[in-house]
């Protein structure tokens, strides 16, 4: 690039340079640009575009110009005399104190600007003393705020409320500004010499601001990347508490230079209890204050609690109203039967569900526990060693997420609740009093009869889902006929929904069954019956208080929800992965993607060529060698040496990937939600900051200190 530079510049004398010596000693102007070619998109930064080359030039100006003819060149220095001279700069100024007339007159010597092929000496404006010692100070202070970004310190070392009135403690960052002062940092010591020690260096205000650009500088990175990439998908995670406010974590799904799909967390928003409030601050975050173009966006998902699910629904209907291409779809980091648990808007089955995820931190919490109930389904499986050996398996694992969470849970039900049982009226000093409390509370929600009838409903329901939802996180071959299956799958749920009381008096029956294994009474629940009061049914039993305000209900819910995430453009979109050559493979090279692919026609490079693009596609995988093997996964075909001959195949299998319902292949570039949620697990919530939480959580994204510096200059002048 740098050679087509020195050739649109016309510089024959700049042909034999470096790039990296052009990097160092040569400018060239902005007005050479299309202003195409420049990004203005970030409020930090205008940057050139990576393919940017000048092409505007007036190549003729200077032949009217009798003073540009015949000046001199001026002097080319080598990086040693540069290095010589900015040093000898440096001493001058804190050695000799230089007035700022001086300072200029010694840049004025070392100043070269080229400007279009014409050179041109140019006064840069030079820093005073002050200006100076203030940048280098602001540096030192970001370079500790991203320290302590970078490894989950918290800005906060004691509790103040701890402490004896009148008591100074110095909190972490003070405590490192102390410690780099005392390890020779000239600028700080210079800076705080004369401050007392029982003063803040720096007040928390200011300190809020820093790490407010430290945050926008390295989201801004990351979204830099995402606008030269044009197309994304949004996917949110489990709305969390920070610091006592809750807050959605925001994901975002691209496809980069070398073709890889990555998935990188670009920060939290703040919810809103409003759904309506909500879907326009969620907007409006992404649009105006991240400078992503929603146009571009081609998927979005939401994984979140039973709670918050319609809230979010609506906000993906808003989205979609205005972004019809922003195709709202499941996440393939969740299974579906889970997704559609959650989104179940029925209060038992939320409960139920807050329940499962309590038993399953507890146990994992203690070794010992998990020790326990391994004892305990032995004994309960001896005629069945097998099953118990697979059970046990599945305990020390995080089975909450599984397609068949609740299948796993009706076989678990008799063992759990023994073993808590043991805990909890264990009277030696074996058990800590927290675990023996927990074991009581427990074992009494998972031997109520609303928790089992719940459970053995939710079991048999989502049976007819879990085939097809595995399907959708398995291969890509997988999900392509999981997508033909979905009608099958829809047609079994409407025939249970039209003989409901048949399938329910079995469910029901299940339910007993369970409850008097483990000596549960089988009853109305007390909430309904306190409700009744004075008014109470008589014919109103347990099995048709339970399908009513159950079965029928969810049966309901999941028909709608199953349309709702595949509708007819995401069906036709999965259509499309038969241009996987694996897939094209399976089908005897028989497709015909075209007739799908028509919802991305504005997103491909020559729509026009679409068809006889394809049939060349598939021709050079129907007609290979017999030792090459067909690429099984989009990631595969996207690094195909001569992918570059299929634009239109390679503009289609980019969007189909950003999909949230497609998993990212390579786990490297799929770490963003890993390290969210360790973050979220090593912090303690009022330790939690979501400014600190970027730095952490994105630790490897590189980070421009100067940039931060004059940001905060400009911002707090």
């Amino acid at each position: 690039r740098c050679q087509r530079w020195v050739e649109n510049c016309r510089r024959a004398d700049l042909e034999d340079k470096t790039p990296d010596q052009l990097n160092k000693h040569y400018r060239l102007c902005a007005k050479h640009f299309e202003t195409s070619m420049i990004c203005r998109s970030s409020p930090y930064r205008t940057v050139l575009r990576d393919n940017a080359v000048p092409t505007i030039f007036d190549l003729t100006s200077h032949l009217n110009n009798p003073h540009s003819r015949h000046r001199k060149r001026i002097k080319e220095l080598s990086e040693d005399e540069i290095r010589t001279l900015k040093q000898q700069k440096i001493d001058e100024a804190f050695e000799q104190k230089q007035t700022t007339q001086e300072l200029n007159e010694n840049n004025d010597q070392n100043t070269v600007s080229e400007e279009g092929g014409e050179e041109q000496e140019e006064k840069a404006v030079p820093l005073t003393l002050e200006e100076r010692e203030n940048k280098d100070y602001l540096k030192s202070l970001f370079e500790i705020l991203i320290l302590m970004g970078k490894q989950n310190i918290p800005l906060d070392g004691h509790n103040v409320d701890e402490l004896p009135e009148g008591v100074f403690t110095s909190g972490n960052f003070q405590a490192l500004l102390e410690y780099r002062i005392n390890s020779g940092d000239e600028v700080l010591r210079k800076r705080f010499e004369m401050t007392a020690v029982n003063l803040e260096y720096c007040s928390k205000t200011q300190q809020k601001q820093m790490l407010e650009i430290c945050e926008n500088c390295v989201r801004e990175e990351t979204l830099r990347e995402v606008r030269d990439s044009h197309f994304f998908s949004i996917v949110t995670d489990e709305v969390v508490d920070i610091a006592g406010e809750e807050h959605l974590p925001v994901l975002v799904r691209f496809v980069d230079d070398s073709h890889n799909l990555r998935e990188e967390f670009i920060g939290f928003l703040p919810y809103e209890a409003d759904p309506e409030i909500l879907a326009v601050k969620f907007h409006a975050t992404i649009t105006e204050k991240w400078g992503l173009n929603m146009e571009y966006c081609r998927g979005q998902a939401y994984i979140v609690s039973s709670e918050f699910a319609s809230k979010m629904k609506v906000v993906a209907t808003r989205l979609l109203e205005k972004y019809p291409q922003a195709v709202y779809t499941l996440c393939s980091s969740c299974a579906l039967n889970v997704w559609l648990a959650k989104s179940v808007p029925v209060v038992g089955v939320s409960t139920a569900l807050e329940t499962i995820e309590e038993v399953c931190c507890l146990f994992n919490q203690s070794p010992q526990l998990l020790v326990e109930l391994d004892n305990t389904i032995s004994g309960l499986f001896q005629d069945n060693e097998e099953k118990g050996n697979e059970l046990k398996k599945i305990c020390h694992s995080q089975w909450t997420g599984r397609h068949d969470t609740f299948e796993v849970l009706v076989d678990l039900l008799q063992a759990l609740v023994l073993c808590l049982d043991a805990v909890s009226s264990d009277l030696s000093v074996r058990w800590n009093n927290f675990i023996v409390g927990r074991a009581f509370v427990l074992s009494s929600a998972l031997t109520d009869f609303d928790f089992i009838v719940t459970i053995v409903i939710m079991k048999n329901i989502l049976s007819f889902t879990r085939a097809f939802g595995k399907n959708l996180q398995g291969q890509t071959s997988d999900v392509f006929f999981a997508a033909g299956s979905l009608t099958a799958v829809l047609h079994s749920l409407n025939e249970v929904m039209e003989n409901i009381e048949v399938y329910h008096e079995f469910w029901f029956e299940e339910a007993t069954n369970l409850a008097a294994k483990l000596a549960v009474q089988i009853k109305l629940p007390g909430k309904f019956r306190r409700a009744q009061q004075g008014n109470f049914d008589p014919d109103m039993t347990s099995e048709n208080y339970y399908k009513e305000i159950l079965s029928v209900p969810t049966v309901e819910h999941i028909i709608q929800e199953l349309k709702d995430i595949f509708s007819e453009q995401h069906l036709k979109a999965l259509k499309c992965l038969s241009l996987v050559p694996s897939v094209m493979g399976q089908l005897k090279f028989n497709t015909s993607e075209e007739h799908h692919a028509d919802m991305f026609k504005n997103d491909l490079p020559n729509p026009d060529t679409l068809s006889a693009e394809l049939h060349c596609w598939r021709i050079k995988w129907k007609h290979r060698g017999k030792d090459i093997e067909l690429p099984a996964t989009i990631n595969e075909a996207l690094h195909l040496p001569d992918i570059k001959f299929f634009p239109n195949v390679y503009a289609l299998l980019k969007v189909l990937c950003l999909l949230p319902l497609m998993k990212v292949e390579n786990e490297k570039y799929g770490i963003g939600r890993k390290r969210l949620k360790a973050y979220l697990k090593n912090t303690l919530t009022e330790q939690r900051s979501s400014n600190l939480a970027l730095l952490n959580i994105n630790f490897d994204i590189k980070h421009d200190l100067d940039l931060m510096v004059d940001t905060y200059i400009k911002l707090y002048p």
